[in-house]
């Protein structure tokens, strides 16, 4: 019996601490005029994460936050987590456009640009960073050297594979990022899989040869949950890392992450 008195007091010292995590952000290109299909498939992805037990919180740089849908900006300003931000759902969506714009000002005086939101979102596992690429791109120029690989979204055949590389174009050169990946959403009735190859292909070649950018391509099927699944686990390997500091703002209530009837992402859901 004289075992159990040690296990018991070690049991009541870890039942009171709550270890630190690394905070993994997953930098996500939007296209310009996002339709329905991009909008579903990072849904999707983190969903996905979500049922991997990686809390997800999504920072939505196509919405701006205002008075009546408060989001990053006023959290960097020091506001407190509101109430009924808490309450129980699915995937929480936080306006991010100004707030990340303040970041990206501040790129020259912070050892880490995105280093403020470790203490914010500490309570997640995996914050998304969703954002047109010229906002992206002084947000990850500093991250660039923890290899960080943004993911670019494009359409079946050729469909928006000039727009990809336009993107792809701005991140290597803005941001410095030697990698992507570039995912080809494949709904039913799509091109055939023989000319998606081709055209990925022509993208991954012109991006080494012309950018000096390793891309990674892959096809997806919306609603396959094996593709979707292997995505998500792509874009986790290849996030960036922070850890999350001891100072900011308190761990938000909960294992779970809350829902907020936000931005377009979930108004498109």
């Amino acid at each position: 019996m004289w075992v159990e008195a040690p296990l018991l007091h070690q049991a009541m010292g870890l039942h009171g601490f709550t270890p630190e995590r690394q905070l993994r952000l997953l930098a996500v290109a939007s296209q310009p005029g996002a339709g329905r299909l991009e909008l579903e498939m990072l849904w999707q992805v983190c969903a996905s994460l979500q049922r991997l037990s990686y809390p997800v919180v999504v920072l939505d740089g196509t919405a701006a936050e205002n008075e009546d849908a408060p989001g990053l900006a006023q959290l960097l300003g020091g506001m407190p987590w509101p109430a009924d931000w808490m309450m129980n759902g699915t995937l929480p969506v936080v306006p991010a456009a100004r707030g990340l714009v303040q970041l990206a000002r501040r790129a020259d005086t912070l050892p880490s640009t995105l280093a403020p939101l470790a203490p914010l979102f500490r309570s997640y596992a995996v914050a998304v960073l969703y954002a047109p690429a010229p906002l992206l791109a002084p947000l990850l120029a500093r991250a660039a050297a923890d290899h960080c690989s943004p993911l670019v979204m494009t359409g079946p055949g050729a469909q928006g594979m000039v727009g990809s590389y336009r993107q792809l174009k701005h991140l290597a050169l803005h941001a410095g990022v030697s990698r992507s990946t570039v995912v080809s959403i494949q709904p039913p009735g799509a091109a055939p899989a023989r000319q998606t190859a081709e055209a990925l292909a022509t993208l991954q070649r012109s991006a080494g040869e012309h950018l000096g950018l390793h891309v990674h391509t892959t096809t997806v099927a919306p609603g396959r949950a094996q593709d979707v699944q292997r995505l998500a686990l792509q874009l986790l390997e290849n996030a960036c890392t922070m850890e999350a500091a001891g100072a900011g703002m308190p761990l938000l209530p909960g294992s779970s992450p809350a829902a907020t009837p936000w931005s377009s992402l979930e108004r498109s859901h």
